[in-house]
């Protein structure tokens, strides 16, 4: 029963901003958990390219670079899915960006540029993609849906970069009107809001030992999340553990938001 519940045998998932950090962690997952095939997709085609061949060695992992921040690259990259496939069960909504800087110094087009992103862009591509997720989807094996929020849309702290804050804050609301929206059609709409883990995005702080360990003592577990900690609850999900889940926003922070 538990290999049954956790499985991701026969599963087809696409994972956007797969190529690095929590996209890589969760492609890995997903293949160790036995999913058929994982597509994954970056704006820069050479790390995505090697980024999948490095997580072939888990299994079938197929890179599709592109920009799914532009109308053209979502385009392209719903194309070339259905060149590939008759449907997807997993859709992973990871590609983020952000723009750090102080009160009065954000410029409009950073704003802009987090909000189509992070919010924008993972709306057109569920809009786009909803077809592929309906058509093998049943109420007993539903496909799902994971958007990647952040506890930074959860607690009231922007640490200077509001815009990020102010999308993640977006896109756990787009979670819940989307579980509603496609519940009819057997696909389950969930979010995971991330607290510290080692990213790109985060190596400002892992880089600088005093920085990090004065953020490691404000999270109550006293540490970082690590690959495992992400890939577990992304794994939950989208597998027969979570087929009861929708529309809920689970904080993976160590507890960082209970405290924030």
């Amino acid at each position: 029963m538990f290999e049954q519940l956790f499985s991701m045998a026969g599963k087809v998932c696409v994972i956007t901003g797969g190529s690095r950090g929590l996209g890589s962690y969760m492609a890995r997952g997903f293949l160790e958990a036995g999913a058929k095939r994982v597509y994954i997709t970056a704006r820069k085609a050479q790390p995505c390219i090697e980024a999948a061949e490095e997580l072939s060695q888990y299994g079938d992992c197929v890179a599709l670079p592109g920009d799914v921040a532009t109308t053209e690259g979502i385009t392209e990259l719903v194309k070339s899915l259905n060149e590939r496939e008759s449907h997807i069960d997993v859709l992973v909504n990871n590609a983020g960006a952000g723009w750090g800087a102080p009160f009065g110094e954000v410029p409009e087009k950073g704003w802009d540029k987090v909000m189509d992103v992070n919010v924008k862009s993972p709306f057109f591509l569920v809009q786009a993609l909803a077809p592929m997720l309906k058509k093998n989807a049943t109420a007993e094996q539903n496909a799902c849906i994971i958007n990647i929020g952040s506890i930074a849309g959860l607690v009231g702290n922007a640490l200077d970069n509001f815009s990020y804050a102010a999308s993640k804050s977006a896109i756990h609301q787009l979670t819940r009107v989307l579980a509603t929206e496609l519940a009819p059609d057997n696909i389950r709409v969930n979010a995971i809001a991330p607290g510290r883990f080692y990213s790109k995005m985060t190596e400002f702080l892992s880089a600088d030992k005093d920085a990090f360990e004065a953020d490691r003592q404000g999270i109550p577990m006293q540490r970082w999340g690590e690959p495992n900690d992400i890939a577990g609850v992304a794994i939950m999900l989208s597998s027969q553990a979570g087929g009861f889940i929708t529309g809920q926003i689970i904080a993976v922070d160590g507890g960082t938001s209970l405290i924030h």
